[in-house]
């Protein structure tokens, strides 16, 4: 019973974390690149 309460809340938050990014992605917004190059330590 207890780890079937485990699974279900990990999966409640795993759906939470997706959807999230899921919702960055649809308004521009990325994990990997944020738009700001003067902020970029990967750039020149």
């Amino acid at each position: 019973m207890g780890t079937a309460i485990v699974l279900i809340l990990l999966f409640i938050v795993l759906f939470l974390i997706i959807r999230s990014m899921i919702r960055d992605k649809k308004k521009g917004k990325s994990l990997s690149c944020g738009g700001d190059c003067k902020h970029c330590r990967g750039c020149h």
